[in-house]
């Protein structure tokens, strides 16, 4: 572009108009960026995301009223608490399996006992559409600014002449009518149910007869007139909840304190965890216990619940916040986690789920598991589908022996059911296998293959405490358990139990070290 008569020539007149062309430039990308901020929030303002979320269906919408409201339908009042930030949330519950309104509101009490799995849940999909917002908005603000610059000075003239013209101000006003029309501001809707109720704090819904924890004291309903049922289901909860959180915050405190084996700092301690069957009140009792024995990842045997359908992501969602920050996850599915959700979701949630290959495991061993071929539904009948338990057990044998013969042995076979890894043991091809499935620990017991070398088989208790195939409720039903497993030189070379009983109580088993030598 030629210099024009007026500009200088030379050095100064180049400085001066790569000035103005960075000007120029930087006004194109404040423009950039200011409407992509706008229209960002715009879509950030009205997108949604549906979650499962408390074992519902539920519909996620992002806002500015640093609260987040719950609405539970038709039977119980909506639920408001401050979100701790600018940011909120409208939350509304969609379809769910529940056996009735009751077992839904006690779920619903376990669940607020231990909110960080929904917690990490909602905080997640805002984070998503957040994270598409912005992208979307940084598209859509640099559309019109691609067109400015596109159009040209001399085309931008002509059309600001136009617009002052008689043919601009008719074209503003039909684009006027049109959005009034879309708009519709005479339209007199009928006055919503809604509106005629105010929030009030959970005491004052209660009434002074039902003490409401302090960590509920922030929690708000909608309403003013409910049914006495409604009224008693809400005191029931509040109830559920305390004793829940009472429970599991104790012993969690408590678990804290064990006196458990330290670990030498060339050892790793992986907690072993399994059949939780949706009791989320004890994961971090679990973590707790981890932490305390120096563990620095998980094993999770199968069974976290009770059928593997969707509305049991919670139970999902909560195991994997209790151990945010482990440096390894490894997960196979159990009996009850029929289907692909529970594998699925788990894999989406950064587990290493195991389905028959060697993968890298914890101390630098090689681990080898596969999801049980069996499912159960909530009675005691069993259905074999697919490949039988033997033959799984036979090809697990096989890829754990051709590991064997090519140098890198598996030193632990994580399965749902110990009985899966008897095949491998007695071909001398692993070091120790460990499962679930039976409710109360079995082993270690110590297997001497034919050519002589020794392998441990190992089944942990039940760690939801669970009786039966749903463990959800205030307290633990039965004994619960998570094992300690110890790890060095490239092997497993121990185990302690750690037992929780009914009662608050802890039993703290003895460390038994795993010995190889024939």
């Amino acid at each position: 572009m030629a210099p024009q008569p007026d500009e200088p020539k030379g050095p100064r007149g180049r400085v001066r108009r790569t000035t103005v062309r960075g000007a120029v430039g930087l006004s194109y990308v404040a423009a950039w960026l200011g409407l992509a901020l706008v229209a960002s929030a715009l879509v950030f303002l009205n997108s949604s995301r549906t979650v499962t979320l408390a074992s519902h269906d539920a519909e996620i919408r992002p806002d500015l009223t640093g609260q987040v409201v719950l609405h539970t339908g038709p039977v119980l009042p909506d639920l408001r608490v401050d979100s701790g930030s600018r940011i909120g949330a409208d939350i509304s519950l969609g379809k769910t399996e529940a056996p009735s309104t009751e077992a839904l509101v006690e779920r619903y009490a376990v669940l607020a006992s231990q909110p960080d799995g929904a917690v990490r849940k909602v905080e997640g999909a805002i984070r998503g559409l957040l994270v598409d917002a912005l992208l979307r908005g940084a598209v859509l603000g640099l559309v019109p600014v691609l067109l400015f610059a596109a159009v040209g000075a001399a085309r931008r003239r002509e059309l600001a002449r136009q617009a002052l013209s008689r043919r601009g101000a008719l074209a503003a006003l039909l684009a006027l009518l049109m959005v009034v029309g879309l708009w519709e501001p005479w339209d007199d809707e009928d006055q919503s149910v809604e509106s005629g109720r105010e929030w009030v704090s959970l005491s004052t819904f209660l009434g002074p007869t039902v003490p409401v924890p302090e960590e509920a004291a922030g929690v708000e309903v909608l309403g003013d007139v409910t049914t006495s049922q409604t009224r008693r289901l809400i005191e029931s909860a509040v109830d559920t909840y305390a004793k829940s959180e009472e429970f599991y915050a104790r012993a969690a405190e408590d678990a804290a304190d064990l006196a458990l084996r330290e670990p030498e700092e060339d050892e790793t301690v992986v907690a072993l965890v399994s059949d939780r069957h949706d009791n989320i009140g004890m994961d971090a009792v679990a973590r707790a216990i981890a932490d305390a024995g120096g563990a620095t990842a998980v094993f999770d045997a199968g069974d976290d619940t009770s059928t593997g359908k969707a509305w049991e992501a919670f139970s999902l969602d909560s195991v994997t916040a209790a151990f945010e920050g482990y440096d390894g996850h490894w997960a196979v599915t159990g009996n009850h986690d029929n289907g692909p959700f529970v594998a699925d979701y788990l894999d989406e949630q950064g587990w290493t789920v195991l389905d028959g290959e060697p993968v890298d495991g914890p101390g630098d061993t090689r681990l080898l598991g596969v999801g049980d071929p069996r499912s159960s539904g909530l009675g005691s009948w069993r259905d074999e589908t697919g490949l039988s338990f033997a033959e799984v057990g036979e090809r697990l044998a096989d890829a754990a022996c051709a590991a064997d013969e090519e140098g890198e042995r598996v030193a632990t076979l994580l399965v749902h059911d110990a009985n899966l890894g008897d095949e491998a043991l007695a071909r001398g091809c692993t070091d120790l296998v460990v499962g679930g499935h039976l409710h109360v620990q079995d082993g270690p017991t110590a297997v001497t293959a034919e050519d002589g070398r020794v392998g441990y088989s190992f089944t942990t208790g039940t760690t939801g405490g669970a009786a039966y195939a749903i463990a959800i409720g205030s307290k633990i039903r039965r004994p619960a358990q998570v094992t300690l497993l110890t790890y060095a030189d490239g092997r497993p070379v121990g185990l302690q139990p750690v037992v929780l009983q009914s009662n608050g109580r802890f039993d703290v088993g003895e460390f038994v070290t795993l010995d190889y030598s024939p």
